[in-house]
């Protein structure tokens, strides 16, 4: 399995721009789906976005437009471009690892990071 570490979470205010990555180790990247969940206070953990081995991008309806991933795997690196984030947007962001397809459901993920803060407030 991979080892996940995220890192790259901070406070911003609203309408601001952070970046997210999430490092794996392991020789198996290249053929793994990454994915992005996040947890609010109180909140369920939801899927956020994920992109597969074949670079396949899907995103959730509440980041569509602001979130965009990316995956160098050169470096065994993904990367989540966030912008105009929102209160909504504050929470624990985790990335997870599956094979090959991406899929919106946590229990479909084997490896998981420790996740990284994201604070979004005025």
């Amino acid at each position: 399995q991979l080892r996940i570490v995220e890192s790259g979470g901070d406070l911003v205010q609203p309408g601001g721009s952070l970046t997210l990555s999430c490092a794996a180790s392991g020789d198996t990247f290249d053929s793994a789906a990454i994915g992005w969940f996040r947890q609010g206070p109180g909140k369920e953990r939801e899927g956020v976005t994920c992109i597969s081995s074949t670079y396949g991008e899907w995103y959730s309806r509440a980041v569509q437009g602001r979130f965009t991933i990316k995956r160098d795997n050169a470096k065994n690196t993904v990367h989540l471009q966030m912008n105009d984030l929102q209160p909504e947007d504050t929470g624990v962001y985790y990335c997870a690892t599956r094979y090959v397809h991406c899929s919106m459901y946590r229990n479909d993920y084997g490896s998981w990071g420790q996740g990284t803060q994201v604070t979004v407030f005025s």
